[in-house]
């Protein structure tokens, strides 16, 4: 399958070949014509493997064809790198300049992002308490918002952010396209899921909660009196210039 097969508009096909993406992922192959036929979509795809563009490349098409003002695309994030993440993601793929995005997280400055959204926005892409912030204060109109997305649903119930997301959605338009796509779900995350979608498309590329064929992983049996040891000697052999460390406290 190419980009061409999906359904996009030609300057996003030769976007991505512009970006050396010579032709879509599972997950791409199988949820962009859905989207942009307008079906709801729950997609269940790993880490790595290209779920964001999934997602990103519908909304453009639809930017791209029909011109309108007002918010027309909502993108949910769990954290301000991953909303980050997707708005750097938004800028490489829409170089038709089609998309005027603005970011709303936590831990910058609000009336910068008000500025901005005041000077208008097609796409938004927030963490849930942020964009609640600009919800209550009055300064961000959503009652022209096309087309939701929740990313990384997991992540975001597992923060916390239901009750968020439940405020957020209750005042978007009912009549609405909304996608979620995740690495992972439970049958109690996809039944909140399908509280907020009508007839929803699953797809789902990788069995869940299994990494991305491009994702090697290892595992260690050790005392946990050697786990610093562990670590150290890791670190020493891997050339690795970055290394994120997940740990739990006690």
């Amino acid at each position: 399958m190419i980009f061409a097969e999906l359904g996009l508009h030609q300057s996003l096909v030769d976007r991505c070949i512009s970006l050396g993406f010579t032709e879509p992922t599972s997950i791409q192959g199988q949820a962009v014509p859905v989207i942009i036929s307008g079906s709801d979509v729950i997609g269940y795809a790993a880490t790595g493997t290209g779920k964001t563009a999934a997602f990103l490349l519908p909304i453009l098409n639809k930017l791209y064809a029909e011109n309108r003002d007002g918010i027309r695309a909502l993108i949910l994030a769990p954290t301000r790198e991953l909303a980050g993440q997707i708005a750097g993601d938004l800028e490489k793929l829409d170089e038709k300049k089609r998309a005027r995005s603005v970011a709303i997280v936590g831990g910058a400055n609000m009336r910068k992002q008000t500025n901005r959204l005041q000077r208008g926005a097609t796409v938004v892409i927030a963490t849930p308490g942020r964009l609640l912030d600009h919800i209550e204060g009055g300064t961000i109109n959503l009652s022209r918002v096309e087309m939701l997305v929740l990313d990384e649903a997991d992540r975001m119930l597992d923060m916390g952010f239901l009750p968020a997301i439940r405020q957020v959605i209750s005042r978007l338009p009912r009549k609405r396209q909304t996608m979620l796509f995740s690495a992972t779900m439970s049958p109690a995350i996809e039944k909140i899921a399908r509280e907020y979608m009508r007839q929803p498309r699953v797809i789902e590329v990788s069995p869940r909660g299994k990494a991305a064929a491009t994702v090697k992983q290892t595992a260690y049996l050790v005392a946990t009196t050697s786990k610093i040891a562990l670590l150290l000697h890791l670190l020493e052999q891997e050339s690795n210039s970055r290394t994120l460390i997940f740990t739990r406290t006690i």
